[in-house]
């Protein structure tokens, strides 16, 4: 670890990850890391070298990519004797990624749900398949099963790994066709008895209600403040309806935008576990690193954790990852092993493939930088009205100003040309809408059409038509 942490240092241009990967080359090629010598773990290397873990395992991703090294699971990352392929890397090292699919010049434009633009992750997927294609190993006339998704877990944790989610081994994780797949799954697992009560965010994603009423149990909404979940109001619900489970996104909350902070986040797994309330923490819209540990983290025995690929590279795939606390872990793959045997073997190799690329963090990393020009466009417009935004998070929330109901705001905003989610969509049918509105992200239409979208809506809050005020 010495010697990579001397030639670390020695490094002065290019990102970190680049520089660690150039590391342990030189390491390797003066042959002081001998062949199937093991590397330190990821976060053993990250704090010698003072860097994220994502950072290490970005540049171990590299090298095995590369054939400099091999991993196996269960026991680490070695380097490999002499090498015996071409890398895809190798091949690619000149690519420059464009755009394959053009943004669309319209008038037209909606706001509903993000829209990634395609700055090369369609080009990735066609050679995914394409490889798989010609490899002869790839299992295309069994059932599928768990063991056959193992190499896609370890992809996905490295893909994960500067989100604290606690101490996790590949076990721990079950693939799923999307994040709301994930959720049912979940719930599936832990819900019991004929009227189970999920309890939600008094503004939430509206996946968790669509959810509830599939397994026939009863929603109820917790208050917020500022910070998210109200500690106090979510004790006492879980108490007065013998609540099974709480579903929440405190990184990214959606539809708001807010973030809960980790002394929040410390009371509400305080008052899970004194009432064994599973969190089932959904963060589909993670774009960024996380901001704080996960529920799963600070909640070893009851806290979930859910993401997807669907919106930091594709929806298309239908990818998602469910981590399960160490307690639950069997019980979720036997629900999914009943559901649907496991996931189809070419979809688990292009997960594989994808999330073991260097080129595919590339691609997520232009991805997040052209969705952040998007956001700045929209806060540059609307930046004088009561707005909650991230760089790094696909919507803006705007609470209207006198004058304006959600439902008249989206009417007139759809007369425009431009849709918009109200906050009906994201309360419980007994719940309390705030006038306030969502505005998703849509790069799948040029900047300029999206600029054009947001001054209209802009004109609209300035100059509210007479039949719509209140």
């Amino acid at each position: 670890m010495d010697t990579i942490e001397t030639l670390y240092a020695a490094q002065t241009d290019g990102p970190k990850y680049k520089a660690v990967a150039q590391s342990i080359r030189q390491a390797v090629d003066v042959k002081v890391l001998a062949e199937h010598e093991k590397l330190p773990p990821v976060r053993d290397l990250a704090w010698r070298l003072q860097i994220t873990p994502g950072t290490v395992a970005r540049a171990y991703s590299i090298l095995t990519e590369e054939g400099v090294l091999y991993a196996e699971v269960g026991r680490g990352t070695f380097v490999s004797g002499e090498k015996t392929h071409v890398s895809q890397r190798d091949l690619n090292r000149d690519r420059q990624w464009e755009r394959h699919i053009a943004p669309l010049e319209t008038d037209s434009v909606s706001l509903f749900s993000p829209v990634l633009p395609d700055l090369g992750q369609v080009a990735l997927i066609h050679e995914s398949y394409a490889r798989m294609a010609t490899d002869p190993n790839v299992d295309l006339i069994s059932y599928p099963g768990l063991q056959a998704e193992t190499r896609a877990h370890r992809a996905a944790l490295r893909w994960l790994s500067d989100t604290d989610l606690g101490p996790v081994q590949e076990q721990d994780m079950v693939l799923s066709f999307g994040s709301q797949n994930g959720l049912s799954l979940i719930l599936q697992t832990v819900l019991k008895g004929p009227k189970p009560v999920i309890l939600v965010e008094e503004l939430s994603y509206p996946g968790f209600r669509r959810a509830a009423r599939l397994l026939r149990a009863e929603i109820v909404a917790v208050p917020m403040d500022d910070h998210g979940i109200v500690p106090e109001e979510l004790d006492r619900l879980a108490r007065k309806y013998d609540a099974q489970v709480l579903c929440t996104c405190p990184d990214a909350h959606n539809p708001t935008g807010l973030t809960t902070p980790l002394f929040r986040r410390r009371e509400i797994a305080d008052v899970a576990r004194r009432n064994g309330l599973h969190i089932i923490e959904d963060e589909s819209y993670r774009l960024p690193e996380a901001n704080c540990p996960t529920y799963r983290a600070l909640l070893p025995d009851l806290g979930w954790f859910i993401t997807s690929i669907s919106k930091s590279l594709t929806p298309a795939l239908r990818v998602g990852f469910v981590i399960a606390p160490r307690p639950f872990r069997q019980a979720i793959r036997q629900t999914t092993v009943h559901g649907h045997f496991g996931m189809a073997q070419p979809l688990v190799y292009a997960t594989e493939d994808l999330l073991s690329r260097q080129e595919t963090f590339d691609v997520m990393d232009a991805i997040r930088a052209e969705m952040r020009r998007y956001v700045h466009a929209a806060v540059n417009a609307l930046g004088g009205f009561d707005i909650t935004w991230q760089d790094d998070v696909p919507y803006i929330w705007l609470r209207l100003p006198e004058g304006w109901r959600a439902s008249a705001f989206a009417q007139a905003a759809e007369a425009q040309g431009v849709q918009v989610r109200t906050a009906e969509d994201f309360v419980p049918r007994t719940g309390f809408a705030p006038h306030a509105v969502r505005m998703a992200i849509n790069a799948g239409v040029s900047l300029r059409s999206f600029e054009s979208a947001m001054a209209r809506l802009r004109a609209l809050l300035d100059n509210p038509p007479a039949g719509f005020t209140v």
